[in-house]
């Protein structure tokens, strides 16, 4: 199968390049795949898939561009030219920009490619149905918030006019099928990353590292974690440093600098910047927990389930999907009150000064990490694919048994 997937790609900074990273490694390694095609945003040049050379070929076109209004056509045009068997899209809501029109545009893509007569699957992490408008940095405005909440039904239908939708979280499989009618969608689940060796917990001398990994500014706040740590120090003689991992969420640029500048004066806390995917392994080894200072979510979190590969307790708000992934995954964590310092401060503490708690937390992470790892994602996508293949088929024959 020649298999074209259009998504960012390292070492684009657009949403879900990570993501695309692993599955592409992974979908390499599938001996049903004889091709991959990449329609990414990056250039040919630069984008990293030098991941085993035992692997099928990869063919990579640079063919889209975040907020550019054309992507629709050159997109097709790159589809046109490459003829691919079938085509995976590796979407949310604001993978082709963060300007509401040329996001839109993007999202017509599926449709067109399902008109085309390609057999399509859309990987879905998000849906518009469970995203918080306001804590995500699109509007405070409650009318705005109607209208794009229109908007996005609107682009949903479209979407979901490809031939299979896929869904990390079963969850949001109910309320497509349920508002729209729809019997094409699937449950995937997210899958993990990379399957070390089990560690063995320990940390490496020091401080210990309380970690945070993503994009910040909207609905993922930094302050309650450099806050809760602060009240840490004062009451415990625990040496901690906060690692805040990441970049700007495209819709809060300059966040993460004005955090600098207002906690100046917080001891051993460090801003790494945007992390290369070969330095991801460091920063979560050197980590003794990660934590998810978010007030909403938008959908699977792959930070958990890099978190549950390195062995690594979690803090997470009880809320929304992180909530549903420890009950359907088998994740477990610390909780506390997204909105409440000295609920955070409190769980972070309970595992600072419990060795024997943290490791109980991280070695239950990494069995649930290890029950889905990506080899066994990609195998699902090619099952679906392969039955979308034979319906086509078996159409087309009725078809033109028809016409005679």
């Amino acid at each position: 199968m020649k298999l074209a997937i259009v998504t960012a790609y390292p070492p684009s900074q657009v949403t879900l390049n990570e993501y695309a990273y692993h599955l592409i490694k992974h979908f390499r390694q599938q001996t049903e795949v004889s091709e991959l095609v990449l329609l990414t945003d990056v250039l040919p040049a630069k984008a990293n898939t030098n991941l085993d050379q035992n692997g099928c070929k990869v063919t990579v076109k640079q063919c889209w561009k975040f907020n550019r209004y054309t992507n629709l056509f050159t997109v097709m045009k790159a589809v046109r030219e490459t003829r691919p068997d079938a085509i995976l899209f590796n979407l949310q809501f604001m993978k082709f920009g963060d300007r509401k029109i040329a996001a839109a545009l993007g999202l017509l893509l599926p449709k067109l490619c399902v008109l085309f007569n390609i057999p399509t699957i859309v990987l879905l992490h998000n849906i518009m149905e469970q995203v918080d408008l306001e804590s995500s940095g699109f509007t405070k405005n409650k009318i705005l918030q109607k209208i794009y909440n229109g908007i996005g039904t609107l682009l949903t239908r479209f979407i979901l006019s490809a031939d299979m939708v896929a869904v990390t979280i079963d969850k949001y499989a109910h309320i497509l099928k349920k508002k729209y009618k729809v019997s094409n969608i699937v449950q995937i689940p997210h899958g993990t990353f990379e399957l070390p060796e089990e560690p063995n917990y320990t940390l490496p001398t020091g401080p210990l590292q309380i970690m945070t990994f993503g994009k910040f500014g909207t609905y993922k706040k930094v302050e309650i974690l450099i806050e809760a740590v602060e009240k840490i120090r004062a009451r415990t003689s625990k040496t901690l440093e906060i690692v805040i991992a990441g970049t700007d969420n495209p819709n809060a640029i300059g966040y993460l600098q004005s955090m600098k500048e207002k906690y100046a004066n917080v001891p051993q806390l460090r801003f790494t910047g945007y992390v290369e995917e070969a330095d991801v392994p460091r920063i979560f080894k050197e980590s003794a927990m990660v934590v998810f200072p978010y007030t909403s979510t938008t959908g699977s979190s792959g930070v958990l389930h890099q978190a549950g590969s390195y062995g690594k307790a979690v803090v997470m708000p009880d809320l929304g999907d992180l909530s549903l992934l420890v009950k359907e995954e088998g994740y477990r964590g610390e909780f506390f009150d997204s909105t409440n310092v000295d609920s955070l401060a409190h769980a972070i503490e309970k595992i600072v000064l419990d060795p024997n708690y943290r490791i109980e937390l991280g070695s239950a992470n990494y069995k649930a990490a290890t029950a889905l790892p990506m080899s066994k994602i990609t195998a699902m996508y090619l099952e679906q694919f392969n039955s979308i293949i034979q319906q086509k088929s078996e159409a087309k024959k009725i078809y033109k048994g028809a016409s005679i």
